[in-house]
């Protein structure tokens, strides 16, 4: 086999993962699902945990990691790689939040407690879908240090040093490694993050998990992990957003988060340090480039090579857009 393939988009099969907290809200974009509560599609992932393989074109069947093995350099760009473990440095995950998420808080590339080979975990949220009144957990009050949390947790009020933010679709979250936070209720997210799959949780609201045993906590990792002075999590909304012009929704060393609204044909093209990833956030096009279209909808990501050069979209959709730094 030579080891050279004409790059075009690649998309995946998603890896559906149950989660206690989980519903059916993705088959709104007319996944798949199995049965049973669906909390996370991993939809671009090249974990041990969930790696997904592609389903269109000339690398049909091939895992994420094979293609890393086989065409890594090519295709992913002179950055595509964890410098950490060699992997491919993203996962990309739709979630449904039909129940509260755990009280978590990820660790960074260099705490002494993560397993062989794994990576922190800084992330992002863009909110796709949101009930009237939902609500998360972003970051804690100030003035909550370590001991003043720990305490909070040990006499079960620790939501007490939360803080709630209120959210609605459009929203877009930057959750650096530290940052407490949790999704509740509600939401439908597109979450953009490190290729990592560790997180402690500091609370579980006393619930069973699937198996009907109370999920394992991890209080004294997170008390160590957490970034007592804030990490530079960022928020904003970004509705007010024109035809055709990126706005950038995340920055951070692992990534650069852009939001686009396609309304016309708009030429773009891949830079050969990174390549991209677009999840249509909502509405229909497509996706052309030298050798072929591919018609896009809600819900679908795409992984494009880092030597696609020229593409071009068009239709009438949204585009969460992420290449590395």
């Amino acid at each position: 086999m030579t080891n050279t393939v004409k790059p075009y988009p690649l998309q995946f099969q998603p890896e559906m993962k149950e989660r206690v907290w989980g519903g059916r809200a993705l088959e709104q974009f007319g996944l798949q699902l199995p049965e049973g509560s669906i909390g996370e599609g991993w939809m671009i992932g090249d974990h041990p945990n969930g790696t997904t393989k592609v389903k269109n074109g000339e690398l049909a069947g091939l895992g994420l990691d094979e293609i890393r093995e086989q065409y890594g350099k090519e295709l992913f760009g002179s950055k595509g790689f964890s410098e950490k473990n060699g992997r491919f440095p993203l996962l990309i995950k739709l979630l449904d939040c039909n129940d509260d998420l755990s009280i978590q808080v990820h660790p960074n590339d260099h705490y002494e407690g993560l397993p062989a080979g794994e990576l922190g975990k800084t992330e992002m949220w863009y909110i796709l879908d949101a009930k009237p009144d939902a609500k998360i957990i972003y970051g804690l009050k100030d003035g909550v240090n370590r001991e003043s949390l720990d305490q909070l947790i040990q006499e079960g009020r620790i939501m007490e040093g939360l803080q709630e933010v209120p959210v609605q679709a459009g929203d877009a979250f930057y959750i650096p490694a530290g940052t407490v936070h949790a999704l509740c209720a509600g939401v439908v997210v597109a979450e953009i993050q490190q290729n990592s799959d560790t997180t402690y949780r500091l609370y579980d609201y006393n619930r069973p998990g699937l198996d009907g045993q109370l999920r394992e906590l991890h209080v004294e990792d997170s008390l160590n992990v957490i970034a007592y002075e804030g990490a530079g999590a960022t928020r904003m909304t970004t509705d007010k957003l024109g035809a055709n012009e990126w706005l950038q929704i995340a920055e951070s060393p692992y990534f650069d988060v852009t939001k686009g609204n396609v309304r016309e044909p708009w030429a773009l093209r891949t830079s050969e340090d990174s390549f991209e990833i677009l999840v249509i956030a909502e509405g229909t096009g497509t996706v052309s480039w030298d050798g072929g279209t591919l018609t896009t909808k809600a819900g679908e990501c795409f992984l494009l090579p880092a030597n696609l050069g020229s593409y071009e979209l068009d239709g009438h959709m949204t585009v969460i857009r992420s290449v590395l730094p």
